[in-house]
């Protein structure tokens, strides 16, 4: 079992969650905070796996020059614009 010391501040927003019917307990509460810092921890790590597949392309020369990309973009916008009118 885990016990934690959430200070003043803390322990009054928790018992205010409670006390408003948002959750039936305070160990609900935590439960929620947890999970909640469980996927943003998920969320970082696939962030991080994705910047270094990208540094990694980068290293490896599998890149394309700004200006290219740039200009790909344009034409498809322009494209799309026209579409619409």
């Amino acid at each position: 079992m885990i016990s934690a010391d959430l200070g003043k501040t803390l322990e009054t927003f928790v018992s205010s969650l409670v006390e408003a019917g948002r959750y039936n307990s305070k160990s609900e509460v935590l439960r929620e905070g947890v999970r909640l810092i469980q996927d943003r921890e998920t969320r970082l790590a696939a962030l991080d796996a994705s910047i270094a597949r990208g540094l990694a392309d980068a290293d490896a020369g599998r890149t394309v020059p700004v200006d290219a990309t740039f200009d790909r973009l344009e034409a498809k916008y322009r494209a799309m614009s026209a579409a619409d009118e």
